[in-house]
């Protein structure tokens, strides 16, 4: 999903709203979804959080309160946000904010099930970083 499917919606507008913590995208197939920063960040497309492969997920905890507060613009297909938790090299294409709009129940629930089998809380803090050295964080 990196990039821009042909015949994708595209966003017609972004709007960062701090105090509720949402970005709110207009797609120009009529969709707009308030989609939480904390949802952009627990599935962030970085590989800090996706891995570099399958079954390396890495599950993000204690994102709830996490803030927006950069936003910038990757070429005409994506951007790329900063999170106040110093995270930032998660590139969003225009198609992956669609998927985490329109996909956002079903999101939830996959992360809701994937913390309980993990034992762990949604507010609890993430682990320290130890041994990871791929250089692209």
């Amino acid at each position: 999903m990196a990039g821009l499917q042909s015949g994708s919606p595209t966003p017609q507008d972004l709007t960062v709203h701090g105090q509720s913590r949402v970005l709110e995208v207009s797609f120009s197939d009529g969709q707009t979804f308030r989609i939480p920063f904390e949802l952009m960040r627990v599935y962030s497309p970085s590989a800090e959080v996706q891995g570099h492969g399958p079954g390396q997920e890495v599950l993000q905890t204690g994102k709830r309160e996490v803030d927006l507060v950069g936003l910038e613009p990757v070429g005409n297909y994506a951007v790329q946000p900063t999170f106040s938790d110093g995270h930032d090299s998660g590139i969003y294409s225009w198609d992956f904010l669609y998927f985490l709009g329109s996909q956002q129940d079903q999101l939830w629930a996959d992360y809701e099930a994937r913390l309980q089998a993990a034992g762990v809380d949604r507010d609890a803090p993430m682990p320290e970083k130890a041994g990871h050295s791929c250089g692209g964080h």
